[in-house]
């Protein structure tokens, strides 16, 4: 059999929905009428598993996992970090600072776009978004050190 990236990517989705499943292990369920805390990450879990294992049984249709290019994981690696650092700057920095940074590293950054262009899209879906959040759905947002 050829190990295929669909395998790989279905397995790292099972594999986290498995750790999600027992992190929430605790949290009681609830019914449909009632939920209860661990009610959103059981169905996500299963969720993610179920898609998971899609894409496993459906792998054959993809190219092998030795034929991705050495580029493509660079790329990911880029993604993953940029990530990262903005998740762990959210909550001192806030939605609106980190997500803008978030947005302008990965279109700049990343994909290597036009300056100009990764920060005015950044800016505008950033602040795009906080208007949706917190005027139309009232779900405030994290303020940050610079208070918005």
């Amino acid at each position: 059999m050829t190990l295929r990236t669909d395998h790989a990517a279905g397995g790292v989705f099972v594999a986290f929905g498995l750790v999600v499943l027992a992190i929430s292990g605790d949290l009681p369920f609830g019914t449909l009428s009632f939920p209860g805390a661990g009610m959103m990450p059981k169905l996500t879990a299963g969720a993610l598993m179920f898609f998971g294992l899609m894409l496993i049984v459906r792998a054959r249709e993809n190219s092998p996992l030795a034929g991705i290019a050495r580029g493509d994981f660079w790329h990911a690696a880029r993604v993953t970090a940029i990530t990262a650092t903005a998740i762990a700057l959210y909550r001192s920095l806030g939605f609106i600072v980190t997500m803008t940074l978030l947005l302008f590293a990965l279109i700049f950054g990343t994909e290597r776009r036009h300056p100009l262009y990764a920060g005015v899209f950044s800016v505008g879906v950033v602040l795009l978004t906080y208007v949706l959040f917190t005027h139309a759905l009232k779900t405030p947002l994290d303020a940050g050190i610079f208070g918005f």
